[in-house]
């Protein structure tokens, strides 16, 4: 299952990607435009950066479409590898479609498509894969000729890409012959593919750069060409999550039984069937001092919901689990429970009442054991709640948010400070200028993203 710790995190300074967009498939949004001329048909590059909120099912980052015979298709597969191919009067001329599989929700891809008269390449994070099926020649595409060209989705919807995209490259008339122009290998984690400045690149007649960085027109040109137009996008999409800053969300591949999560995994609907089955956070963190924010919908008062802590990254493996348990009095109680499905442990009522659309912040002091919860930015547990020796034997924590008794549903959005599931009045940032929260977090707690975690530990 897939994490973020420390030892995955990026904090070197250099080219920063400020934005990125969030793709809800439930909503069917999509990028598009309709050159007015075709542009080169037989040599171009596309290059974006992708990370994926769910597996499965056939999923669009970009389609170029004139009929159902002539198309060309750039997405993730049902088995979750990626394929680039066209097909030209009803026949598959071009099929590239990778050994690689792309099950990472934690991850941020570069992902190049290079289309070349003689041939065509794809680079993930700067290397070139292999490929399952391999069908190459010189051919020309629906994609960059005169008809709607897509991101995000098929060209009029259909087959969503579900997570978010940024720093969308589009060279008409170029094809690189290695992914540098885009990125390069970090010269001290030299595993780790970067991106770089592309304003130096030619992007020629058709080509475009999505910055993503205009929250009212997301799909600006910052390349000073047509816009493409939005559709189903909003600006509560804008993100800073982006591949040079990657922030916390839910686990969308965890054991989530009887739980829906949507909104780039910062909004979950736990069901009725089962109780104790939380959702849990795709950072861990052993070191440092953590905020978020939590926000139920509606009037909740009927269901037992919880927000805190657990100690297993497995939903369906029994462990530790501390938070505050918001029950049908509408109180916030601590509550440790052993155990996900056999809870056992002790409570305390805090006498804090408690209602749909209050901002529940939650601060988790991992260097003194405390974890602290506020109500609209006023502190409920005093003194905050120790948790020594909850942690397991690998000394991470893992952020969660359950449904205690399973005896009714709800819904709740989560703000790890790139991405909120909840609309925000507000943009507070932490001490380090990161994230993006209703309300300031306490002095020196921090934002689950990847550049704290380089920085401050984790």
């Amino acid at each position: 299952m897939a994490i973020i710790i420390p030892a995955n995190t990026l904090s070197t300074g250099g080219y920063d990607v400020d934005n990125s967009c969030r793709f809800n498939d439930g909503d069917s949004p999509r990028m598009h435009k309709t050159p007015g001329s075709a542009g080169n048909l037989t040599t171009w590059t596309l290059s974006m950066w992708v990370k994926r909120s769910t597996l499965g099912g056939e999923q669009l980052v970009a389609h170029g479409y004139a009929d159902s015979s002539n198309q060309t298709e750039i997405m993730f597969e049902d088995n979750n590898s990626f394929t680039f191919r066209n097909k030209s009067s009803g026949s598959f001329d071009i099929q590239k479609n990778t050994n690689m599989k792309f099950t990472d929700i934690s991850a941020w891809y570069n992902i190049i498509i290079v289309n070349k008269a003689s041939a065509q390449k794809l680079f993930i994070n700067g290397v070139q894969p292999t490929y399952n099926t391999d069908v190459t020649g010189s051919y020309s595409t629906t994609w960059n000729n005169a008809n709607e060209n897509a991101i995000g989705s098929r060209t009029g919807g259909g087959s969503h890409f579900d997570g978010y995209i940024c720093e969308v490259v589009f060279l008409d008339g170029t094809a690189v012959d290695d992914a540098t122009s885009f990125g390069e290998f970090d010269e001290d984690s030299p595993t780790i593919w970067k991106p770089i400045d592309v304003s130096g690149l030619t992007f020629g007649t058709n080509g475009f750069y999505l910055d993503m960085k205009d929250s009212a027109n997301l799909g600006n040109d910052a390349n000073g060409g047509t816009d493409l137009t939005e559709v189903n996008l909003a600006a509560t999409d804008q993100s800073t999550d982006t591949c040079t800053n990657n922030f916390c969300t839910w686990n969308s591949i965890a054991d989530n039984l009887d739980v829906t999560l949507s909104e780039g995994n910062t909004k979950v609907v736990h069901g009725t069937a089962l109780a104790r089955r939380p959702v849990i956070s795709t950072f861990g963190v052993s070191a440092g001092k953590w905020y978020w924010e939590w926000v139920a919908e509606g009037s909740p008062t009927a269901a037992n919901m919880e927000i805190g802590i657990v100690n297993y990254a497995s939903p369906s493996t029994q462990g530790t689990y501390l938070g505050q348990s918001l029950q049908g009095d509408a109180d916030f109680t601590t509550y440790i429970g052993n155990g996900y499905i056999n809870m056992s442990g002790s409570s305390a009522d805090s006498g804090t009442a408690y209602a749909g659309g209050d901002v529940v912040g939650v601060a988790v002091d991992m260097d003194n054991t405390l974890i602290y919860f506020y109500k609209n930015n006023t502190l409920v547990n005093s003194g905050g709640t120790n948790f020594s020796g909850m942690e397991d034997g690998s000394g991470f924590i893992f952020m969660s948010n359950a449904d205690r008794s399973g005896s009714a549903s709800y819904t709740a959005g989560v703000n790890f400070g790139g991405s909120s599931g909840f609309t925000i009045s507000s943009a507070a940032s932490d001490a380090n200028g990161y994230g993006n929260f209703e309300y300031a977090p306490p002095t020196g707690f921090l934002a689950l993203c990847t550049k704290n975690l380089g920085s401050d530990g984790g």
